[in-house]
């Protein structure tokens, strides 16, 4: 136990902003869990409760609740899954199509050609 008042009054505030940071990380986990099931249900508040979970992810960066490159990364991983929950993408605005096999790596080594011109040009 600290016998210097400024470390107690420290000590004190430290466990507030731990019980603080442990509720609000909480919250995430239940708002994050909560858009992935409206997702795969499929319902109609999926929206909703996607838009509540990003907003409090990056409230929680801002605030440094969690660092800000996770806040980052979550809120990309559940946009990721609920594209592909949706079944859509942006490019196409309809059902997204797989492709596999001579066409996808072709396009590849296109890309990867490109590229190197790019970088030696």
């Amino acid at each position: 136990m600290a016998n210097i008042k400024g470390q107690i009054k420290r000590n004190r505030q430290n466990e507030r902003r731990h019980l603080r940071n442990k509720a609000v990380r909480s919250e995430l986990k239940s708002r994050i869990k909560a858009a992935d099931t409206a997702i795969a249900e499929g319902s109609g508040d999926a929206p909703e409760a996607l838009r509540q979970a990003q907003k409090r992810l990056g409230k929680a960066g801002a605030k440094g609740r969690v660092h800000k490159n996770q806040a980052a990364r979550r809120t990309s991983r559940l946009m990721k899954r609920a594209a592909k929950g949706a079944g859509t993408t942006k490019k196409t605005g309809g059902t997204a199509k797989k492709t596999s096999g001579p066409a996808k790596k072709a396009r590849t080594a296109t890309k990867k050609k490109a590229a190197a011109t790019r970088k030696s040009g």
